[in-house]
């Protein structure tokens, strides 16, 4: 009775401690995931916004022209390499054709450096638009970023850009939402552009590097994309949410363009 009675108690203080460790697993699992998904996405957000009045404050304060100069910085992961931007468009704006026939316009900005702010009105999305698609540098920072290699903001060609669907600020969580004629507007030290939502390719491959091309068209999906040159925007980001097996593709085209 006494052997029987000390297993029983050895049995239960075994299954006592297991029961508190795993509830410490528990609270620990369960911390790691407001932090992921609450706590990086404050700091983000806050980041961020910090960062678009600094670059508003810079724009109302500067004399002469700006924005970004310089050489780039060492290079950086980038997305699927893309041809260079056409120089003629085939359906923009008539208001915005002698763009065409500009100068390329100011050297392209440092690697992660913010240089233009990206709205989406009907999100309330405003976030700042960083050269390069790095996570470290860009994305969880809860910044946007510019694919290199792609046209700029209101240049002939594809500017297109990443931004994360779940955490570090997740400014594409809703992209999904957006619908033709939603406004997505961009606005740099130069000037600011108005594109419109035209089309959304809801899933394709990570590696399918034609919707970012300078006439984006799918290599995946037959029939996903355009045909003619013209002045484009590319949002891309990871599908389904909270998972990034996927991508989700948001394209617009170019309405306006004012001059600051």
């Amino acid at each position: 009775m006494v052997v029987q009675g000390a297993r029983r108690s050895g049995l239960a203080r075994a299954a006592w401690c297991g029961g508190e460790i795993a509830v410490t697993v528990g609270l620990v699992l369960l911390l790691l995931v407001v932090h992921q998904l609450w706590w990086t996405n404050r700091q983000a957000r806050d980041a961020a916004e910090e960062k678009v009045e600094a670059l508003e404050r810079q724009w109302r304060n500067q004399d002469g022209p700006a924005g970004p100069s310089g050489p780039s910085g060492p290079s950086e992961p980038a997305g699927p390499a893309v041809g260079p931007t056409p120089t003629e468009p085939g359906n923009a704006p008539a208001d915005d054709r002698p763009a065409a026939r500009e100068s390329r316009g100011p050297a392209p900005p440092r690697w992660d450096q913010a240089y233009a702010v990206l709205s989406i009105p009907k999100l309330g999305v405003r976030v700042p638009v960083a050269e390069g698609v790095g996570k470290a540098g860009v994305l969880d920072k809860g910044y946007v970023g510019h694919y290199p290699r792609t046209a700029q903001p209101g240049r002939p060609g594809n500017f297109a850009v990443a931004g994360h669907r779940n955490t570090h600020g997740e400014p594409f969580r809703y992209v999904n939402r957006l619908r033709p004629g939603d406004r997505i507007e961009v606005r740099t030290a130069q000037a600011s552009y108005t594109y419109e939502v035209d089309r959304t390719l809801p899933q394709t491959l990570p590696g399918d590097g034609g919707v970012i091309d300078p006439v984006p068209r799918s290599a995946v999906k037959a029939g996903a994309g355009y045909e003619e040159r013209g002045y484009y925007i590319t949002l891309t980001t990871c599908t389904p949410e909270f998972s990034s097996e996927y991508r989700l593709v948001v394209w617009g085209k170019l309405q306006s363009a004012r001059a600051r």
